[in-house]
């Protein structure tokens, strides 16, 4: 769902998702994704509850935590250590990429 935002005269467009709407695209419930806050999975822009904003990297991951629990069978815990290891294998990637592609 795209969002304005005013800063002064300019506007922004933000992707985010509401906790139901963020419920609804990963076909769960909400104290899964409670659950997922917990874990430090994903991360709400907003710190209240029933109002919690989720921004596209946290929309991603969310997605991509429900795979990993029906594909393989993982729990919040597993699911949080599995996500940051992908996270700093492609930080590494990137930065290998970027050695090499400066190299004569």
């Amino acid at each position: 769902m795209k969002k304005a935002t005013r800063h002064g005269s300019r506007v922004d467009l933000v992707e985010t998702l509401s906790l139901s709407e963020l419920t609804m695209f990963c076909d769960t419930n909400a104290q899964w994704v409670i659950s997922l806050v917990e874990h430090g999975v994903v991360t709400p822009i907003t710190q209240t509850a029933p109002e919690w904003e989720f921004t596209a990297p946290h929309i991603a991951r969310a997605r991509k935590a429900s795979r990993l629990m029906r594909d393989l069978g993982l729990n919040f815990k597993g699911v949080a250590l599995v996500l940051n290891l992908i996270e700093e294998r492609d930080a590494l990637a990137h930065k290998l990429a970027m050695l090499e592609a400066s190299r004569p």
